[in-house]
């Protein structure tokens, strides 16, 4: 099954929570609402037709209005793939937690935490994963100002 056929499937079971088909790009994506991620990712994972049983990558993309959460999803039974995306405001960055669907998301959603600072509601443990514990500020996003030091040491 191609990307299109999997979004055609998907228009036909959420409707309207599906907001569009790019397919206009190296890697055809979905974007869905964020308040049915869920609901869309145990499809994904467990209609027969799909089994999306893998998360190969989640990744934060930081837009001048709005932040995006990407999940590419694989099937390990059919060879398929789909990338979904899931936006949200810059002034609301919670997105609920697929790492319960999908075990590698734990580590996806911490670094997407660390770097862009979107939180991920119902992770077991969101914390910091890639830089100390008292570092301040999300270093991936597009407005940050990197310190002049941190605990003495040069950071430019």
């Amino acid at each position: 099954m191609n990307s299109k056929e999997i979004y055609e499937l998907l228009k036909t079971e959420f409707k309207d929570k599906i907001l569009e088909y790019i397919e206009t790009t190296k890697d055809p994506f979905v974007v869905i609402e964020k308040g049915f991620l869920l609901v869309v990712a145990k499809f994904l994972r467990n209609n027969p037709s799909l089994l999306m049983d893998s998360l190969m990558c989640l990744s934060g993309v930081d837009y001048p209005d709005k932040m995006t959460v990407v999940y590419h999803l694989f099937s390990t039974k059919h060879l398929h793939k789909l990338v979904l995306k899931v936006n949200t405001t810059k002034d609301n960055l919670l997105i609920p937690s697929v790492s319960h669907i999908w075990q590698t998301a734990n580590t996806h959603e911490r670094e997407a935490y660390d770097l862009f600072g979107i939180k991920f509601e119902g992770h077991p443990n969101l914390t910091r994963i890639l830089l100390p514990d008292d570092w301040e500020g999300y270093p991936m996003r597009k407005d940050y100002q990197y310190p002049e030091t941190y605990h003495g040491i040069p950071c430019k």
